[in-house]
């Protein structure tokens, strides 16, 4: 069974009387373990897709599936337990709470799982050595590289240990180095841990590192892609 299943979905917003059509009958399916990156122009909905699967937003039509749970059924609390169990989202910008140290911001989204302090903080340190970071718990935001903080962003994703890794342009504001390092960390997590990853990229370059390259253009998935 396919890990995750995108049926017919259409998205549509609506601002005043106008409608913006950003996904048009779009279907997907990746298998668990899979590692596929989209890829496409600004504004041609990648971050929709990747919003809509991880159960942030919810499509106009169509269905969602991750797993066999198709998320627009659950209410907005069961939708957010099981978005803390299943899925780690990794963005751009790091979102790091610049007064946490490294293994703080590692701890937050344990703080919706219920488990002792000790067991929270074991986690987050065992998360920031696979990350390659244990050295650095201690360390706040502004005493970290970027691609440090990358790195703990992606312990943050991983420390509730999610079947699905959804990558938001992970790369996109690293140098070339830290790059590497990052799009190496990813791969490391699909092979060695079994993540499915789905990645969106500007960067033919980090498309490569996917097992599966998929195009997306104004709503609509390319044949060659699907």
């Amino acid at each position: 069974m396919a890990h995750i299943e995108v049926r017919n979905v259409r998205k549509v917003y609506r601002r005043d009387k106008l409608e913006i059509s950003v996904l048009d009958g779009l279907s997907l399916d990746v298998a668990s373990g899979e590692y596929v990156a989209l890829m496409g122009p600004s504004g041609s909905g990648k971050t929709t897709l990747l919003n809509l699967i991880g159960g942030i937003d919810q499509p106009t039509s169509g269905a969602v599936m991750v797993d066999g749970v198709d998320t627009s059924k659950l209410t907005t609390k069961a939708l957010a337990k099981w978005r803390s169990r299943n899925v780690g989202f990794i963005f751009q910008l790091y979102n790091l709470m610049p007064v946490l140290t490294a293994q703080q911001n590692v701890e937050l989204p344990l703080l919706l799982v219920k488990m002792s302090g000790k067991e929270r903080k074991e986690r987050a340190k065992h998360a920031l050595d696979i990350v390659g970071l244990g050295d650095r718990a201690d360390h706040f935001p502004r005493q970290l590289s970027g691609g440090q903080e990358q790195r703990v962003a992606i312990a943050r994703a991983i420390v509730t240990d999610p079947s699905l890794i959804l990558a938001d342009e992970p790369t996109g504001d690293l140098d070339r180095v830290a790059g590497e390092e990052i799009l190496a960390l990813l791969a490391k997590l699909n092979s060695e841990f079994g993540k499915t990853i789905l990645m969106v990229t500007h960067d033919p370059h980090a498309a490569e590192r996917a097992s599966r390259m998929v195009h997306l253009d104004k709503g609509v998935l390319s044949a060659a892609g699907v």
